[in-house]
């Protein structure tokens, strides 16, 4: 999740009618002087203050990266606390990975990569916004419904993949059965797939791929789009 609070970061930087104060309120969210960010970015604090004061243009795509990855490489220093504090929390026990993709992907993309088939009979021109790779039984077992917003992140218009799937009943039930529904779902390496979670995945048009890559691989290639 450091990546999507990175992104956070950016984006409120970008979109702030002033950009420089923007600058300013995360590094003393962050608790890090002028000082000692300037060193982290390898420059005099004057370039720092000049940017959050506004005296100089705002800062173009390469400092802003920069700037932010700094934040966090101090706070790394320090022992990581403001991070955490600021929603770096430990996954549900099931969720292996989550990530909001920084431009949206079309599931057609998505498929392509991970060597994923259709099996069902549902339209696959939409795009995605991240996804959430769970332990299918892990995470049937320990997220309850008090919970299940967490597998989605900050969007509902995303992949889920479920690994360890044998027959995909479960993960379409669970998904029928509560009210956020993902953009698309996919089972990684699957045994043989009910017939009943097809036919969920139709009556709820979502459309539901497998692909023969396992976990690790899907990660890999996700990291890799």
């Amino acid at each position: 999740m450091e990546s999507d609070l990175k992104e956070k970061i950016a984006g409120e930087v970008v979109l702030s009618p002033r950009p420089g104060r923007t600058l300013r309120k995360w590094r003393e969210d962050f608790g890090i002087s002028q000082r000692d960010l300037a060193a982290a970015l390898n420059t005099v604090p004057s370039v720092v203050s000049d940017y959050e004061s506004e005296r100089r243009l705002s800062p173009g795509a390469a400092f802003l990266r920069r700037y932010v990855e700094a934040l966090f490489e101090v706070d790394r220093q320090h022992g990581g606390k403001v991070a955490q504090r600021l929603g770096l929390t430990v996954h549900s026990d099931g969720i292996l990975a989550l990530r909001e993709f920084s431009v949206a992907i079309p599931l057609r993309s998505l498929a392509e990569s991970l060597e994923a088939k259709a099996t069902s009979r549902v339209d696959m021109h939409r795009d995605l916004h991240g996804y959430t790779l769970l332990d299918a039984p892990r995470a049937i077992l320990s997220i309850d419904a008090t919970r299940f917003a967490e597998v989605y992140g900050w969007t509902t218009q995303r992949a889920l993949i479920f690994s360890n799937v044998r027959y995909g009943r479960s993960p379409m039930v669970a998904i029928r059965a509560h009210p956020m529904k993902p953009a698309a779902v996919v089972f990684a390496n699957p045994g043989r797939v009910d017939a009943l979670a097809v036919r969920l995945s139709e009556i709820e048009n979502i459309p539901l791929l497998t692909t023969h890559l396992g976990a690790p691989e899907v990660i890999e290639r996700l990291e890799e789009m």
